[in-house]
């Protein structure tokens, strides 16, 4: 492990400027990229925490406010702890917002976030990395589909969605990708239910995609996020274990 240093950062984008938190090792050497895509709380203390967890290991670590277009972090009322039971109507505010990233905004701020990788001199050059949580999975999915050769790995936990009936679902991409793919799947997770883990799994594997799909006996959607009630900490060491393996055999 080394120091880090962290930096609030904006990003040009086709639609406006993202907000955004960097890290990287702080002897400012350049390091192999990771955008780490947002659950749906968005970019907070916590996502700031993993950030720097994950640049402590080696990697130049960007947190993209996805959700931009609805204005700077914080978006909206999110408290220190996270717990929907207490307070219902947050997803009332944010169940709009996050219907409102569609498949080709997705894309379009993929090109800004990876373009900052590729300008800024605490990168390496080449590929990045991707890791998202919840709705970031999907948002992982989708950028390793619709920029193959930027992308080297992937990985998603605890990620919902990802292998709908919908004709925009993101395993419908799996052709188009190169990269290696990590997903935790959490088996307490309704948004992400048996036959969708079968049908992502499948469609992987007739694409010819190189990855591993496991089950997280007893985690809850989430399990990674400390600052919510369905944190894990087993399942949530289990997960970064898988990440920094899949990154060390990228890089």
């Amino acid at each position: 492990m080394t120091d880090v240093q962290g930096t609030d950062v904006d990003i040009p984008t086709a639609d406006g400027i993202a907000d955004a938190y960097a890290a990287h090792p702080a002897d400012g050497l350049p390091r192999p990229g990771v955008l780490l895509y947002q659950d749906a709380y968005g970019l907070r203390p916590q996502l700031r925490a993993m950030a720097d967890r994950l640049a402590s290991a080696g990697y130049t670590v960007l947190v993209p406010n996805v959700f931009y277009r609805h204005g700077r972090t914080p978006i909206g009322k999110v408290p220190e702890f996270i717990d929907p039971s207490a307070d219902p109507a947050i997803w009332q505010r944010i169940g709009p917002v996050m219907s409102s990233l569609t498949p080709d905004l997705t894309r379009r701020d993929a090109d800004a976030y990876l373009d900052w990788f590729a300008g800024s001199p605490s990168a390496a050059d080449g590929p990045v990395a991707l890791t998202g949580y919840c709705m970031g999975a999907r948002l992982a999915l989708r950028t390793a589909a619709t920029h193959a050769d930027r992308v080297a790995a992937a990985a998603g936990f605890h990620g919902g969605r990802l292998a709908t009936d919908a004709p925009d679902s993101p395993h419908l991409g799996a052709g188009r990708i190169t990269a290696e793919l990590y997903f935790g799947h959490a088996d307490q997770d309704p948004s992400m239910p048996e036959d969708q883990i079968r049908r992502l799994t499948d469609a992987l594997t007739a694409a010819g995609v190189r990855h591993t799909c496991e089950i997280y006996p007893g985690a809850r959607h989430g399990y990674t996020q400390a600052d919510t009630p369905a944190y894990d900490p087993v399942a949530d060491e289990r997960h970064w274990a898988a990440l920094l393996n899949l990154l060390e055999r990228t890089f």
